[in-house]
């Protein structure tokens, strides 16, 4: 029989690419971790983790272990959830969000869904997607709002993972300019144009997705700020600091002193969704909030 704290120490294992790392998240030695992943590669006959001097990798095997373990730690938080409702009578679900989506797409959501069960107690907690959908995977909470910028879905959600990708909507960047900018009565920019100019960002993300975007156009932009708060940057650009990038539905509220331009297609682009657990989704409850934030994304792609 394959014992569960096994595969959590796999899973950790997993998680931060060595023995050293993982031992040390879970307050154990490293021996004991190496002890612990021996012992479920004999009782499964098969090899979990590849050992080189480069770290560990898992193996075909070990990823379906993991897998595995993603799920039963999320089956679990779930089954724990269902044995509280039992004495209390009412369902708790815990969301996740990034702070942009959750301000324009949560609280409309959230009305729909205490609307229709009224008994739900819910717990929201603001977290970025490298996070919160780690939350997701180990059943830490129900469900993510989260995003990731263009190529392929977000790290943990694949084909073979436990958890699904729902997208909501796109959410394109737009340049941020002082009023009176040369640039700021245009009506669409080409990145390139702005290659002379310093930044002010509001995203640690959006600045390394900016070097992707500027790297192509041939030029390395000149950082004067970084924050982690859009209304913020927008505001330091009013100030005639800079320039920045911006997610459409992080211009609101308006800023004075700023114009917001779209970029020439293909621009940068950040795509919306949540993810649940695949065995999870349709629970009345959770799909009736992902039926809403759909609804909400869709009026908000309308304005």
């Amino acid at each position: 029989m394959i014992d569960v704290q096994r595969l959590r120490v796999l899973r950790a294992v997993a998680e931060h690419g060595s023995f050293n790392q993982a031992a040390a998240a879970l307050h154990l030695t490293p021996s004991a971790v190496s002890q612990h992943v021996a012992v479920l590669e004999r009782s499964l006959g098969a090899q979990v983790v590849a050992r080189s001097t480069r770290g560990i990798t898992l193996t075909q095997a070990g990823r379906i272990m993991v897998q595995a373990a993603e799920s039963i730690a999320a089956e679990l938080a779930h089954a724990k959830q269902q044995v509280d409702q039992l004495s209390t009578g009412r369902t708790q679900l815990t969301i996740a969000t990034f702070t942009s989506g959750g301000r324009f797409l949560l609280p409309g959501a959230l009305a729909q869904l205490t609307a229709a069960h009224p008994r739900t107690v819910l717990h929201v907690r603001e977290a970025e997607p490298e996070d919160s959908l780690p939350l997701v995977r180990e059943g830490a909470v129900d469900l993510a709002l989260a995003y990731h910028f263009d190529g392929p879905l977000p790290g943990q959600v694949s084909q073979n993972s436990s958890m699904e990708w729902t997208a909501l909507m796109e959410d394109p960047l737009y340049v941020v300019l002082p009023e009176g900018h040369r640039l700021a009565g245009r009506s669409v920019l080409d990145i390139a144009e702005l290659a002379t100019e310093p930044w002010v960002l509001g995203c640690l993300k959006t600045e390394a997705y900016l070097q992707r975007y500027a790297e192509r156009a041939g030029f390395d932009p000149e950082m004067r700020g970084t924050t982690t708060d859009y209304f913020f940057a927008r505001s330091l650009v009013a100030a005639g600091l800079g320039i920045s990038l911006i997610p459409s539905i992080a211009l609101a509220p308006e800023v004075p002193g700023v114009r917001a331009v779209p970029i020439e297609e293909p621009g940068p682009t950040r795509h919306l969704g949540v993810a649940t657990i695949s065995r999870r989704r349709d629970h009345p409850r959770l799909a009736t909030l992902i039926n809403a934030l759909q609804e909400q994304a869709a009026a908000l792609d309308d304005t």
